[in-house]
């Protein structure tokens, strides 16, 4: 199957789980895995992958949104009839029923009893829309007869929120089963794929988040005005189609919080300026209205709020960003563009793409980089550092782009820092003088705290305490192997 690079560790974790199951090393003899990532990130196709190669006998139900709950217990009988699950001929003539609890026993019936098998339950947070009872029954069913096989459960979902809430306590199936989650490919991955040098690899997961699907049209070698020329030329090209496809399933019917989302993808990052470009033409939205729109977009983990990181409490100065790379892009470039794309002018697209591009990603490749140090970081230079963040002021002036400090808020400034991603032209002593004046803006820094510099094209000068270029944050990564 393509579009599984980097997927040998997922895969092994899930081999290892069913190896847990065929042993019987628990008191149970079944486990219950909740499997969570991100919309579009290749969880079905991973689960799919595992199944076919697992060589046990497995039923796979993918829940439809917005289905009658007594559809769904059809279409659910109908697929384990239909498995490759031992004496499913016991469930002939049985073409629905009126509660979970009675589906759930009949799946129960069909298991085997001395050997091991797999179900699945892809998009378990719609099946619990449909029918809210679900959880309760599926935690009951569980305990008192599914646990007792040597059954590997699955339970899927793209819900972020909503998939780690079902094993909270107080929840029914707390402590029940373990989780995972599946993550976009990594820039390391993506690197693999795609044959790049470092900096040109981080520049695809920009585009693609790391999102499979997109990254595997990304031919070897391909730069990116080709790429981009030949995925928007087709209209139902994954790049294109997977931004519409996301938000389709986050927001099924009008809300406001969609309209927010996409002011917040065009640029927009303080409250003020969210609301003022939100509301009507000369009305900001108002807070009773845009307060709940942020806190629905930041519990389907659609946008991440960043505070500024130093000696002082930042919450009341926080920056609002898209949290998808691929996401953001897409909201930035791509949706306003969906009219001339389908006019067959997509060439206007990717210029003006080409046009934004500089600006756009030197914004886009801050929270990248301050991850990458983060993974890097404590080392022997930074032995303290375990935060690593940014800082700016309620104007927004100066803005200084690292942070490195012992918590949040920082009992200790470690290093203060600049990032400087252009195609051509090295830090220089003008971007070092400029970060030595800004960095004594930030509470807790003062002029004996060291400097550090990340760029894109190299370093021309001397007095920095560290410097990271593409290669070194790649390695915060791991193996591209």
């Amino acid at each position: 199957m393509p579009g599984f690079v980097g997927r040998k560790s997922e895969l092994a974790a899930l081999e290892r789980h069913l190896a847990w199951v065929r042993d019987g090393r628990g008191d149970q003899r079944g486990r219950a895995l909740l499997l969570r990532g991100r919309r579009r990130v290749g969880k079905s196709r991973l689960v799919d992958l595992f199944c076919e190669r697992a060589r046990v006998p497995y039923a796979v139900h993918q829940a439809t949104r917005g289905e009658d709950a007594q559809r769904e217990r059809a279409r659910f009988l109908a697929e384990v009839r239909h498995s490759s699950l031992p004496d499913t001929e016991l469930l002939a003539g049985v073409a629905t029923v009126a509660e979970w609890d009675t589906a759930l026993r009949q799946l129960a019936a069909v298991l085997p009893d001395d050997s091991p098998s797999i179900v699945v339950l892809d998009e378990l947070p719609w099946m619990l829309e449909g029918d809210p009872v679900l959880e309760g029954t599926l935690q009951t069913v569980w305990d008192r007869v599914l646990s007792r096989k040597p059954v590997l459960l699955i339970l899927i979902g793209s819900d972020l929120a909503m998939m780690e809430q079902l094993s909270a306590y107080g929840r029914p199936f707390h402590q029940r089963g373990v989780e995972m989650v599946l993550a976009p490919l990594s820039p390391s991955e993506v690197m693999a794929m795609t044959g790049l040098p470092a900096a040109d690899a981080f520049d695809v997961h920009l585009i693609t988040g790391g999102l499979p699907l997109i990254c595997q049209e990304w031919q070897e070698g391909e730069t990116r005005v080709d790429f981009l020329s030949r995925a928007l030329d087709d209209p139902t090209s994954p790049l294109l189609v997977s931004g519409e496809r996301m938000l389709a399933a986050e927001f099924p019917s009008a809300l406001q919080a969609r309209h927010v989302l996409s002011v917040i993808g065009s640029g927009e990052r303080t409250f003020g300026t969210i609301a003022a470009k939100a509301g009507a033409a000369d009305r900001p939205l108002p807070p009773g209205s845009l307060n709940p729109a942020l806190h629905t977009l930041a519990d389907k983990r659609l946008i991440a709020v960043d505070t500024p990181l130093s000696t002082r409490p930042g919450d009341r100065d926080r920056r609002y960003r898209v949290a998808d790379p691929y996401l953001r892009f897409w909201l930035a470039f791509l949706e306003q563009g969906i009219p001339e794309i389908e006019r067959g002018r997509s060439r206007i697209v990717v210029e003006a793409v080409e046009r934004g591009w500089s600006s756009w990603r030197g914004r886009a490749i801050e929270p990248v980089v301050r991850e990458s140090l983060a993974r890097l970081l404590p080392d022997d230079t930074w032995p303290r550092v375990r935060e690593v963040g940014g800082w700016w002021p309620r104007t927004n002036n100066p803005e200084v782009d690292l942070v490195g400090a012992d918590r949040s808020p920082a009992r200790e400034i470690a290093f203060v820092g600049s990032i400087k991603w252009h195609e051509r032209g090295s830090f220089d002593h003008r971007a070092l003088a400029t970060l030595a004046r800004d960095a004594l803006a930030v509470p807790g820094a003062d002029e004996d705290t060291p400097l550090v510099a990340v760029s894109r094209s190299g370093f021309t000068v001397d007095g920095l305490a560290a410097t990271y270029g593409p290669e070194q944050l790649m390695e915060a990564w791991g193996s591209t192997a």
